[in-house]
């Protein structure tokens, strides 16, 4: 009796069907991308936890330079710590710390262009101390900022309000202070290998990368050398 190929008389088990062909191209994507999605970053973002933490800095920044230009403008320093540390107000026209204060316009667009970065971050941002650190700097930059805009003597050339007066440093604002508190555990972070979407980054030749590289080679020596 004469069959066709694929019936059950004459199917020959190793070679596949066309429906079985279709399932296995199908599988083989799948297969790839595996990996992938074991590698991608677990858990929830952090989205609400940096909006949150950069709230909390904006209000308490706005709120304590409202207080000091009603309460302590035009008026003599208040002693905090003897002359060490008193409260006066001035208006700056530079960057943190009165610095650049012939520049104010660029410093202006520069607190702009860090707020954009930190939003296209808080995209992949899964990691809890990163979303603490860049709701500082974002609470911060929008802090200063907002006196740029809306104080005198025009927007964009607003002066920022200081008040907080250490003797033989500077005069600085809360803000100034949630920036650099921020910008420090944004360095620390960075130099343990934490990375904003939750994953830890390791030097070439330590942990998984040199297991990695030695499986390689232990690959290479079973294979047979070419023959003489």
């Amino acid at each position: 009796m004469i069959s066709t190929q694929g019936s059950p008389q004459t199917r020959d088990e190793s070679v596949p069907t066309p429906a079985e062909a279709v399932e296995e191209a199908v599988a083989e994507p799948g297969e790839v991308t595996a990996p992938a999605e074991r590698e991608a970053p677990k858990g929830r973002r952090r989205i609400g936890v940096l909006l949150g933490v950069a709230l909390v800095a904006f209000l308490i920044d706005l709120g304590t330079k409202l207080l000091v230009v009603a309460r302590l403008e035009n008026h003599a320093a208040i002693k905090v710590i003897g002359d060490v540390v008193t409260f006066q107000v001035i208006r700056n026209s530079g960057a943190a710390f009165g610095m650049g204060q012939a520049l104010t316009i660029v410093f202006t667009v520069i607190a702009a262009s860090v707020i954009v970065v930190i939003w296209r971050i808080a995209r992949r941002l899964y990691s809890l101390p990163w979303a603490i650190a860049l709701g500082l700097l974002l609470g911060g930059a929008l802090g200063n900022l907002t006196d740029r805009l809306f104080r005198s003597p025009s927007a964009f050339r607003g002066h920022v309000v200081d008040f907080i007066s250490v003797q033989h440093f500077a005069v600085f604002n809360l803000a100034d202070s949630a920036i650099v508190c921020g910008g420090i555990l944004v360095v620390l972070l960075s130099f343990r290998g934490s990375n904003p979407d939750g994953t830890v980054h390791q030097p070439a030749g330590k942990g998984g990368s040199g297991k990695g590289e030695a499986g390689v080679g232990d690959a290479d020596e079973d294979r047979p050398g070419p023959s003489a």
